[in-house]
């Protein structure tokens, strides 16, 4: 690459970074935030939630929005957006607005990678985009590094507000440096039709389904009205978005690429394994917080094993899926963060060692970094490459909105499990957990660190579903080619142009 081009591949990594530093850092504040707030946990959960299904919704317009202001208006509004939602999310008064301004967050942060990507992939030739994209990815390794114990830190010996005021200097240097590096002259793409209908369908369907999930764990189970009645109601719209995709031209998602070789058992161990990995990370912060009692910065140092590792194997399983059967290496990898996840329940009790905690996370992180990109990889290698960019997009979509529902549903689980297992409580589940006095919280930390334990079995539990769904990805490379590209045309697939064909994976 050129000095202009290594330069700002280097400003899009500093956006990237943002936004997973953002995601990841708010996980260690989540028992902070529901005592401070006086809310319960289902409840503060959307906090997380929220920001997901807010990048939901507006990273299907990325085509629509770079064809109608261009790419580097759209950037740094969204850069803008995302800035002003975290300065916002900080001088929050209420878990409401703190939800609001979440979104806000969202819906910049949703824009920044896929815009930047297509940035950065126009301004090397196709050759080269190899390199820039490792610089792209760049946060997905640093982030989780730095996120967590940054997060402690601040809630530690500053305030949770610094969590999201944080991002105030960097978001400012980051909109000052990119009127400098961004092309002034960026080729706009062919005008798009924003797909409205489809638009107003699946957004408020998916919150719906996720807002049902949520309030499972504080309405006594999922056979209520209060539950039933969003969660039917929510699936019914997916359902009438999934139709009318089905029969207009430019629909927001297109899900007819799910008929491409391998594309539907990636969608489905994507969903699964997003929703078991991601939803976990409610479980730790809550039972060194709340269970043990101790710091949010021993939470950020437990983590980074598992961070460190994720980040390494992802290096490798990308590049080994390119050589080797997809579905041998995702199904080692979700072999290996189940028995991560099932040793973690297994030694977990109110007084476990935290190096053993952090040497399992490790584990599970081998086990992560070797499942969620390479299974979106395999799933998308046999599109064709007019489909490659709809694939990508889809298949992002879905571990969202997995990541969405997977917190949800560990929230909601969570807070069951405490109130059947701490009937003293009085029903307050973690909530009232998390303001017991430290003698009245050690005499409750065994049936505390059972229903932790508990709900750890949920995660692995849809961590096992995935390896089922994953036996349907490609055996082998050479079949996943030929299944669609015939006679050589795998080659004009890979110098067709675009954007790169392997979508990145969800940030927390």
């Amino acid at each position: 690459m050129d000095a202009s081009a290594r330069r700002l591949g280097w400003y899009l990594t500093l956006g990237g970074l943002l936004a997973v530093i953002d995601t990841t850092v708010t996980v260690v504040a989540l028992p902070r935030l529901v005592d401070d707030l006086d809310t319960d946990l289902p409840t503060i959960g959307w906090v997380t939630s929220g920001y997901a299904l807010a990048l939901v919704a507006v990273m299907p317009t990325a085509a629509w929005a770079i064809g109608r202001f261009g790419a580097r208006r759209t950037y740094l509004t969204a850069l803008l957006l995302f800035t002003a939602g975290s300065v916002l999310a900080g001088a929050t008064w209420s878990v409401g607005s703190l939800i609001a301004f979440r979104v806000l967050q969202g819906l910049g942060g949703g824009l920044l990678n896929p815009v930047g990507m297509a940035v950065a992939l126009a301004a090397v030739p196709p050759q080269r985009r190899g390199r820039m994209m490792s610089l792209l990815g760049l946060p997905v390794l640093v982030g989780p590094l730095i996120g967590p114990v940054l997060g402690g830190l601040l809630l530690d010996h500053a305030s949770w507000r610094w969590i999201f005021w944080i991002n105030l200097p960097v978001g400012l240097v980051a909109l000052v440096l990119g009127r400098l590096v961004l092309p002034v002259a960026d080729a706009r793409r062919p005008p798009v039709r924003l797909d409205v209908v489809g638009l107003l369908l699946l957004c408020p369907g998916l919150a719906l389904a996720v807002y049902g999930l949520s309030v499972s764990g504080e309405r006594g189970g999922v056979v209520t009205a209060s539950v039933l009645l969003p969660f039917t109601l929510g699936a019914l719209l997916v359902v009438a978005f999934a139709v009318r995709a089905g029969r207009v031209r430019q629909p927001l998602l297109r899900l007819a690429v799910l008929r491409a070789p391998g594309m539907t058992p990636g969608a489905a161990t994507v969903a699964l394994f997003a929703a078991g990995y991601f939803g976990s990370f409610l479980i730790i912060p809550a039972y060194v917080q709340v269970v043990r009692g101790d710091s949010a910065t021993l939470v950020g140092m437990i983590g980074i094993p598992q961070a460190l590792t994720t980040g390494l194997t992802l290096q490798v399983a990308t590049r080994l899926v390119d050589r080797v059967s997809a579905r041998r290496v995702v199904g080692l990898g979700i072999c290996t963060a189940v028995t991560g996840t099932v040793a973690r329940l297994l030694v977990l009790d109110a007084d476990t060692s935290y190096p053993l905690l952090a040497a399992l996370g490790a584990v599970i992180g081998l086990g992560m970094g070797a499942t969620l990109m390479p299974t979106m990889t395999a799933a998308s290698r046999s599109l064709p490459a007019d489909d490659v960019p709809s694939g990508s997009t889809l298949l992002t979509t879905v571990s969202h909105t997995s990541v969405a529902a997977g917190t949800a549903l560990i929230a909601a689980v969570l807070s069951l499990l405490v109130d059947r297992v701490a009937p003293s409580l009085g029903g307050g589940g973690i909530t009232a957990a998390g303001r017991l006095d430290p003698a009245s919280r050690l005499g409750l930390a065994p049936e505390l660190a059972q229903a932790t334990r508990l709900t750890m079995a949920v995660s692995a539990v849809l961590l096992a579903l995935a390896w089922l769904t994953s036996r349907g990805l490609p055996a082998t490379v050479a079949a996943a080619d030929e299944a669609v590209h015939p006679a050589g045309a795998a080659e004009s697939v890979s110098s067709a142009g675009g954007a790169d064909p392997r979508p990145r994976p969800p940030s927390r």
